[in-house]
């Protein structure tokens, strides 16, 4: 018989049932652990575990105890890393000082900033726990939702409220979300950890394409407010975010992120799997327009359409010496590469910013700006800083490239991290010089992306490759990627080199872009024009992996 005669039954969409919570209960056993006991209470159990050893304590009490910023240090034998909770980056300097006397007396003097304007210390060991919960609590520090399906710190622009060039001053709604959010239990149980980042800066340097939920300062009909976007966000499955094409006020913020909270967390297809129960993947699922619609129904109003999507002026760091909006002030950014700093310097460094400034400010890169420093102290402070490690007057490459935390600490990283964008960043320095003070290198140890790799100018993510000997430690190269006006997630188009390869290849790389630029071009745009083919020939890593799989086949 033909089709013709016999056409084929359409094919209906098949009616999904309602999910329960039993099923996501017996298929998600962090679901349950959470139903069990809510991850806030571990720290009343935190005394008990420190009289029994350490392997004795529960496994899921030592995941609750990620809700306080604790992790295993590597190896897992009873070290912990602590991450401190730090709402758009901002320290007075007695907290500052507060947290490197916390490093110096339980953390080996350990410290590190981080892409979300945290600190993290290591080394910790779980007797310590209840004397820095009670030093920090005092400090007026967080920690707890520092990890976990938690609301993690709200990052923003680390010049909000003194940067001639911002819209407008978004540090009230940023202390509005902390107010509510920090610590609340009823958000301390989201299907997934959960990125919010609130700026009005001119140049978007707090990465808002990469959030789950960001709210971007706008102005519209003569307003101060933000467009939303959402579904950003990296680790295996990255993606750019989406406007949902709505401007709210500084007054509707909070409302605006409680109901796509609310959304997302009350709808039990985001909790059956852990692998598929991040904010981005309701956003996949749905789109920005049923996303919308279903939090115009969540919040029983109609929102405000957007005008016109915001866009960055440009991109900076925000480092070096800059007048401020306060007239007869400077903020100063200092590069921290690669983004450690011991409890020794934060000590030294706080009492820099108690002489002659106000506050200590973290960035998205891993750096410190010190704010309200007066015009006539500005040199002495920046050398003064010099003196404690952080020269002002080093390569712009250092205050622009990101390394994760890697190895020795990170379980999950299979490569050096920190030391190995520490070689690369020296030989391209030493190779082109100020050419390549605008680079900004990312690289991770593993593929939750940390440091951002997927969208770094040149993006490297640790992994292994085997040899005949045996695994070697290796990289992919992430090439395309990018922020701002050229937002975009990279391509891994260079898989597996080995590390002995790796700096080699980033200086045939960087140098092919300088030596071939047309004018003006970006090294993303000279990467986007050059074909697969050119980039591989460039690197000289396809034609080495065909010349040696030949040879193996020919003996």
């Amino acid at each position: 018989m033909s089709e013709e005669q016999h056409p084929a039954r359409p094919v209906l969409p098949r009616r999904e049932r309602p999910l329960t919570q039993e099923e996501v209960l017996r298929r998600n056993s962090v679901e349950r652990m959470k139903l069990e006991k809510h991850p806030f209470d571990v720290i009343h159990d935190i005394p008990r575990f420190i009289e029994i050893p350490y392997e004795e304590i529960p496994e899921e009490d030592i995941l609750r105890m990620q809700w306080y910023g604790i992790y295993h240090d590597k190896p897992k034998v009873g070290d912990f890393m602590l991450r401190v909770k730090i709402p758009n980056g901002a320290l007075t300097p007695d907290q500052l000082q507060t947290i490197g006397e916390i490093s110096i007396q339980f953390g080996r003097n350990s410290g590190e900033l981080t892409t979300r304007q945290d600190i993290q210390l290591h080394y910790i060991r779980l007797a310590s726990m209840p004397a820095i919960f009670e030093t920090f609590k005092k400090a007026g520090l967080w920690l707890a939702g520092g990890c976990g399906d938690n609301l993690r710190n709200i990052t923003g622009c680390p010049v909000a409220g003194i940067d001639p060039e911002e819209l407008f001053d978004v540090r009230p709604t940023i202390d509005e979300c902390v107010r509510f959010f920090y610590g609340n239990r009823e958000y301390g149980n989201l299907p997934r950890k959960h990125k919010h980042t609130i700026a009005a800066c001119a140049y978007h340097c707090n990465a808002p394409e990469i959030h789950d939920i960001a709210l971007v300062g706008t102005r519209q009909g003569g307003k101060d407010g933000y467009a939303i976007w959402v579904g950003g966000g990296l680790s295996a499955v990255p993606r750019i975010g989406k406007s949902l094409g709505v401007f709210i006020e500084p007054s509707e913020a909070l409302e605006a992120l409680r109901g796509l909270m609310d959304v997302w967390r009350n709808d039990l297809r985001y909790r059956m799997s852990r692998a598929k129960a991040r904010f981005k993947f309701m956003i996949m699922d749905d789109g920005p327009e049923k996303t919308l619609e279903r939090l115009q129904t969540q919040l029983g109003r109609t929102l405000t359409p957007l005008e016109e999507n915001p866009r960055p002026k440009g991109r900076t760091e925000h480092m070096g010496i800059h007048a401020q909006k306060q007239p007869g002030f400077r903020y100063i950014g200092f590069p921290v590469f690669p983004g450690l700093m011991s409890g020794e310097q934060m000590i030294q460094v706080a009492a820099v910013v108690r002489e002659f400034g106000k506050e200590f400010r973290i960035t998205r890169e891993q750096n410190f700006i010190i704010t309200d420093v007066p015009d006539a102290k500005v040199e002495t402070v920046v050398a003064r800083i010099a003196a404690i490690g952080f020269p002002l007057k080093v390569n712009g490459i250092r205050g622009a490239s990101i390394g994760c935390t890697g190895e020795p600490h990170c379980n999950f990283s299979v490569g050096d991290t920190k030391p190995k964008l520490v070689e690369i960043v020296e030989q391209l320095e030493a190779r082109f010089g100020e050419r390549v003070r605008d680079l900004h290198i990312y690289l991770d140890g593993c593929p939750h992306a940390c440091g951002q790799h997927w969208v770094g100018d040149i993006g490297l993510q640790g992994t292994t490759r085997t040899e005949d000997t045996g695994k070697l430690q290796a990289y992919d190269i992430i090439l395309r990627g990018g922020l701002g006006s050229e937002a975009a997630i990279g391509l891994p188009l260079l898989r597996r080199v080995p590390t002995a390869a790796v700096p080699a290849m980033m200086e045939r790389l960087v140098g092919a872009w300088l030596e071939g630029r047309r004018e003006g071009e970006t090294i993303g745009q000279f990467f986007h024009r050059t074909e697969d083919a050119g980039l591989a020939a460039i690197a000289v890593w396809e034609i080495r992996e065909r010349r040696e799989r030949e040879e193996r086949e020919a003996a």
